[in-house]
């Protein structure tokens, strides 16, 4: 690698590491200033926190992938996720940050969930943040999986200590992320979140924007046509289930802890100037991946060049076309994706470790100052977990972010809507839905019916597991809100 990419590279990483020095001098003392940084973040701190920590590595790598291979309908994953987003802003942003405060000033979700529901306090923090560790260790992996495939495809050609080109990517990103997650805490997470989620939106304006300039805009569609007829359409060899299975991405948005924590976060009153700031943020880096994705790959046809990962277009197309510097920072733009996401699921899993299982049954008058320890000693467990996931290459990272997304999704979707907006619901209801809409998705995975369903295509398991949990939180709310009525009566 040539010296202004590693100058590039090393300027990022200490920028991010001076952040984390920055928060830890300013939001450790206490439980609340580690775990949601008091409550005080600015509404574009907030915001693009909110979008970075989402997109993730899968922004620059999955989704261009998928697009270099199947062209311009696998967009519809993008339109499914911006339609999620701009319901979640406008139906949980607002009420979560009001009803966590209401609800004893809650930390987590799963302390937002045990106060709203007090009958059932002790099974709704566990088995939601039983669901948060498992599921965020996989989805943990997968921006390692990004981070190791950067690293074996660009910055190392050989072994280092002992370790191959990928892992060592994979344990150095992990500790990098470990450093400034663990120093500085939630203030850390975001501010660093907001630096990246910038970088990201400028590299994925600037990279499609220079392959078509250089290719032409019109010789770019004339060799996708010739790559496939359909390569340009929208609805080209979609079925209804494959349409179905794209759009419910945006199901899982109302679920993912990672996200919806940033809304407890922001500061009052800054919930509608965060939406806005993130739903077009959002909105500018979904069309730049898309953009990445089917330029890529008319520019590798155009070129005879070889690409043996698709997901790895944004790489190359980093290392080939730009100076040194900016190349340098290009891939910074994709570890501060990967990064991005890693420590928010880290912090996310680490609060609930803390805060669900140590101060519940372990210490329940840990100090502030110990509470805090034992959060930073989870979210390096959690961590080493996510390694064990990602040391084998051949992981997907789309494929991974997908298996995560849809088991939050459906644990977690259904039961914050209705817990935000239906009064009626009961504590027996959320501990169904969390158990059979997790239950689903894992049960549908083992099946393989997401990759083959009855013959045809696979269905997205965030469909079933999604409306299995919806159905199974309205039934059983019904059936022990009447045993609790009649209960009533009697006495």
């Amino acid at each position: 690698m040539q010296t202004p990419t590693l100058i590039a590279l090393a300027l990022y990483f200490i920028l991010m590491l001076g952040i984390g020095l920055y928060a830890w001098k300013r939001s450790t003392e206490d439980s609340e200033g580690y775990l949601l940084g008091g409550r005080n973040l600015p509404p574009a701190v907030a915001a693009l926190s909110a979008g970075a920590s989402d997109m993730s590595g899968w922004l620059l790598l999955g989704l261009p992938g998928a697009l270099y291979l199947s062209g311009l309908v696998e967009a519809w994953i993008g339109i499914g996720l911006f339609l999620g987003a701009v319901v979640n802003w406008i139906v949980v942003a607002p009420r979560l940050r009001k009803q966590t405060v209401q609800y004893g000033n809650a930390l987590t979700i799963p302390e937002f969930l045990a106060n709203r529901f007090p009958d059932k306090a002790v099974a709704l923090r566990v088995t939601s943040a039983i669901i948060i560790v498992v599921f965020f260790a996989v989805y943990s992996a997968a921006g390692l999986v990004g981070g190791g495939l950067l690293f074996e495809s660009t910055f190392i050609d050989a072994p280092v200590m002992g370790f191959s080109p990928y892992m060592a990517g994979v344990l150095l990103t992990a500790l990098v992320v470990l450093a400034y997650t663990m120093v500085g805490g939630f203030l850390a997470v975001s501010l660093t979140d907001f630096v990246q989620g910038c970088i990201m939106v400028v590299a994925l304006v600037v990279m499609p924007l220079v392959v078509l300039f250089g290719d032409g805009w019109g010789t770019t569609a004339d060799v996708l046509r010739d790559v496939d007829p359909n390569f340009l359409s929208w609805f080209g060899g979609l079925s209804v289930i494959g349409f179905l299975s794209a759009i419910a991405w945006g199901l899982g948005y109302f679920g993912q802890p990672h996200i919806i924590v940033r809304f407890m976060a922001i500061r009052e009153g800054g919930v509608k100037t965060a939406r806005n700031i993130g739903l077009g943020w959002m909105l500018v880096a979904l069309i730049g991946a898309l953009g990445v994705g089917l330029a890529g790959r008319a520019h590798v046809e155009m070129n005879g060049l070889t690409l043996e990962n698709s997901e790895t277009i944004f790489i190359l197309l980093a290392n080939t076309l730009f100076h040194p510097f900016v190349t340098g920072f290009l891939l910074a733009a994709l570890l501060a994706a990967i990064m991005s996401t890693i420590s928010s699921q880290l912090l996310v899993s680490s609060s609930s470790l803390t805060e669900d299982f140590y101060r519940l049954f372990l210490k329940k008058d840990a100090s502030e100052s110990e509470a805090v320890t034992v959060g930073r000693i989870s979210t390096a467990l959690v961590a080493v977990a996510a390694i064990l996931i990602a040391s084998d290459p051949e992981s997907g990272v789309l494929a991974l972010v997908a298996n995560a997304w849809a088991g939050f999704g459906a644990a977690f979707g259904p039961l914050i809507i209705l817990s935000l907006t239906w009064k009626r619901m009961t504590g027996a209801g959320a501990v169904a839905g969390l158990v059979v809409g997790a239950g689903v998705v894992m049960a549908w995975i083992a099946l393989g019916w997401n990759s083959e369903f009855l013959g045809g295509p696979g269905v997205y398991e965030i469909i079933p597991g999604f409306a299995a949990s919806w159905l199974a939180i309205w039934m059983v709310s019904k059936a022990t809100a009447v045993t609790a009525e009649g209960t009533a009566q009697r006495a």
